[in-house]
């Protein structure tokens, strides 16, 4: 590794730990070794450096930000087909119940018309029990 880019990782690492004698440290052999005039390359180089790990940390975030989301979809997608056949479950089972109670309905009204029927049914006449002797002759002599 090149003494520039040993000192531009160093310069960043001590930037990133906000670590001031290390950086006052790098920036001193910088000069030292490569002059005054270009201390603007290690400043644009470790700048540029740190743009870049910002992007790939924004990157990774957006990432784990998708990974989040498809997830968050698919647990989404998950419980609306649940609830879908929740739905669906209790449509049909208030389907037979409606049947069955329209059923059990239609034979108690059948049941209750048949009853009507015996009840509606009209009564012979019979004769007061004084008159049934009379009654009883009077059709054995008709007949």
């Amino acid at each position: 590794m090149l003494l520039k880019n040993h000192l531009i990782e160093v310069f960043k690492q001590a930037s990133l730990e906000n670590n001031f004698l290390l950086k006052e440290n790098v920036v001193l052999k910088w000069v030292h070794r490569f002059g005054i005039d270009s201390l603007n390359d290690l400043l644009i180089h470790s700048s540029l450096q740190k743009e870049n790990q910002l992007e790939e940390e924004n990157q990774e975030q957006i990432s784990l930000i998708d990974e989040v989301h498809e997830e968050n979809q698919e647990q989404i997608k998950l419980e609306l087909s649940k609830t879908f056949e929740n739905i669906e479950e209790t449509k049909w089972e208030s389907n037979r119940l409606e049947t069955s109670s329209s059923n059990e309905i239609s034979s108690k009204n059948q049941n209750s018309n048949k009853i009507n029927q015996f009840t509606e049914t009209p009564k012979l006449p019979l004769p007061y029990i004084k008159n049934l002797r009379k009654w009883i002759n009077n059709d054995k002599k008709a007949s």
